[in-house]
């Protein structure tokens, strides 16, 4: 681990998660200058289609498309990560390691699991990185400094969830779409149909995706957008700075 101060980390569930959810805005952070990283907290080895270490690789495509500053893989167990003093340490470290400003997390309520567990385990993370009686090291055995991050929000997955706002990814779009197909062994690709068939391993899924992002668009009157849920107030100076 190397680091690294972040304007915006995204901690999430599975390799894709991010890709899927948010990485339009992370895209939109970075052209303004943002520094953008995103922390796995499983390799997503229980897919039904593919192995831990393609999508290791995935993973590195799909980091290299979004110009990530960094991409971390937690390692907890896909499918059996559990909300405890374990998980909640590690996910503090990364925290305090990289500093993010904000934070995106999974949905917090989801048709897989995982997303559910992962936005709860990020959500307690975050505060409990705020507290400097919970002693936490770097790799190299120096403590950390408490810190939390000012924002937390969890983008939207497959269920749908009215979102507290939106960000305009049009200029953006087509970036995403090449980050998420990155991952060839989950999506449905035209020069590889054999996958097993699952949720996400079909055409419909990936009209899917574009439904829900012109969806999200056409309410703030754009092409394409992400839509998040807030876990505090937006406060707002300046009336002008609301698109």
């Amino acid at each position: 681990m190397k680091e690294i101060k972040l304007d915006i980390l995204a901690i999430c569930a599975h390799p894709d998660d991010a890709e899927l959810g948010c990485s339009g805005t992370l895209l939109s952070a970075s052209s303004y200058g943002k520094k953008i990283g995103i922390v796995d907290l499983t390799q997503g080895e229980l897919g039904t289609n593919g192995t831990a270490q393609i999508r290791q690789q995935e993973a590195k495509e799909a980091s290299n498309i979004l110009g990530l500053a960094v991409r971390e893989n937690l390692g907890l167990p896909d499918g059996f990560f559990e909300i405890n003093q374990n998980s909640l340490l590690l996910v503090i470290q990364i925290i305090r390691l990289y500093r993010p400003e904000i934070v995106f997390t999974n949905a917090p309520s989801d048709r897989h699991p995982d997303h559910k567990r992962a936005a709860e385990l990020v959500k307690r993370a975050c505060f409990l990185s705020g507290l400097p009686k919970i002693k936490t090291f770097t790799n190299s055995q120096q403590q950390q400094n408490a810190f939390r991050p000012k924002k937390l929000y969890h983008f939207i997955q497959a269920n749908y969830l009215q979102p507290d706002f939106v960000v305009d990814i049009t200029p953006f779009w087509k970036k995403k779409l090449e980050a998420i197909r990155a991952y060839k062994s989950q999506f449905f690709t035209e020069e590889d149909d054999s996958k097993q068939k699952t949720f996400i391993s079909t055409p419909e899924f990936m009209e899917f995706i574009e439904a829900r992002a012109r969806e999200f668009g056409q309410s703030i009157g754009t092409e394409f957008g992400e839509g998040f849920l807030k876990t505090s107030q937006i406060g707002v100076k300046n009336i002008f700075e609301i698109f």
